[in-house]
């Protein structure tokens, strides 16, 4: 998919610095404002300058009703003080931490506080300097510093490294606070992270449009979708997690169309049927169905039950059947002998397929699936005859 070779690269090198668009913090953060009426938000995996969530709560905090922003950079950030230069010894961290309790002034008399006035108030106010501890390095969202005004925080907002989103997610959750962050769309099947979204812990929230995100970054741009923009790296199947509520969550999902056997099929190797598209959920089936992931973004929680998740980390009674070892018929001909039947849902084939990968077990063909989400109905209709 277009975009996953810069996620790859990014888990694989540690290259973790992602910096978002303005216009696609506040196309999602219009959706929430009301959560931040007297609260404390936490940006705590951007620098406090170069960062647009840092800029946008600074912008807004009287807009948004905040109580107090707090902001921290990394010491290692290969931006940080790229557009303004923090004072500071040699040798001293660039890991800076801002605290703002009071709406920015707009000092340059525009009559609109603006990126302008943050740069002003930051050389007025300048931060503080953060340390390392005996573990990490200064402005690491698991150093002391940070997990002590974590601990303040009612609300964290930013956009964290992926190559440690688990160990994220386990401390916001840890530390039971409100959050809103960005993640890739792989990460509803981790182990760590799917549970969660199982029992109402986590959803997503609105989106990215068609599912894919450019951001200020220097690295290079190896995606290979044609819409590439100077200076920024696209990345594709990027989503908002968060616990905040809103209004679009609670909206039921229109369904149309009616089981029969033969447009839904059952898996092989699970208790359930098959629906390759969100908008093909059949109105009036009372059992279990598996979706693609990306039903996530309909998912209303007082309409369906979220059940189990095909993968073979999820123990589930619904998963009914393990294959011995398969043969696997690759695309060019070629044939090798595998277990990858056993990591997903499964449907048997009439005959093989052509120029597609199917494996073969004793006489029979099957072809996998992606990962899908087992799902229930809470309120089947009756069945349209």
């Amino acid at each position: 998919m277009a975009g996953n070779k810069n996620l790859a690269a990014a888990k694989a090198n540690k290259k973790d610095e992602f910096y978002t668009q303005r216009v696609d913090i506040e196309n999602e953060l219009k959706h929430y404002k009301p959560h931040f009426a007297g609260k404390v938000v936490y940006c705590n995996c951007d620098d406090p300058y170069e960062s647009w969530f840092f800029k946008y709560f600074a912008m807004n905090f009287n807009a948004l009703g905040l109580k107090k922003l707090i902001a921290t950079s990394y010491d290692g950030s290969s931006v940080a003080g790229t557009e303004i230069n923090f004072d500071g010894e040699e040798g001293e961290s660039n890991a800076r931490k801002i605290i703002i309790d009071r709406p920015i002034e707009d000092y340059n008399g525009d009559g609109a506080v603006d990126d302008q006035d943050i740069r002003i108030y930051l050389k007025k106010f300048p931060p503080e300097v953060l340390v390392s501890d005996d573990e990490y390095k200064p402005g690491d969202f698991r150093s002391h510093q940070c997990v002590e005004l974590l601990k303040e925080a009612d609300i964290v907002v930013t956009n964290p490294p992926f190559s440690l989103f688990r160990e994220y997610v386990a401390q916001l959750i840890q530390y039971d606070k409100k959050f809103l962050i960005i993640g890739h769309q792989g990460a509803i099947g981790y182990k760590e992270i799917f549970p969660l979204i199982k029992d109402n812990k986590i959803w997503l929230g609105f989106g990215f449009k068609g599912g894919a995100a450019h951001f200020y970054s220097t690295y290079e741009d190896t995606a290979t979708a044609g819409d590439h923009r100077e200076g920024m790296i696209r990345v594709s199947g990027v989503v908002w997690f968060t616990n905040l509520d809103f209004s679009r969550r609670h909206e039921n999902l229109d369904l149309y169309k009616s089981f029969s056997p033969t447009t839904y099929p059952r898996y092989d190797n699970y208790d359930a049927i098959e629906v390759s598209k969100t908008s093909d959920i059949p109105l009036d089936y009372d059992g279990v169905m598996g979706v693609p992931i990306t039903f996530l973004d309909k998912y209303n929680p007082e309409q369906f039950s979220i059940l189990g998740i095909t993968r073979p980390w999820f123990d589930t009674p619904l998963h009914n059947k393990f294959y011995p070892k398969q043969i696997q018929h690759n695309s060019n001909g070629t044939v090798q002998e595998v277990t990858k039947l056993n990591d997903g849902a499964v449907l048997e084939l009439v005959r093989p397929l052509i120029d597609k990968v199917y494996y073969e077990v004793d006489g029979k063909y099957y072809t996998q699936l992606y990962s899908r989400i087992l799902i229930c109905n809470k309120h089947p209709q009756k069945p349209i005859i």
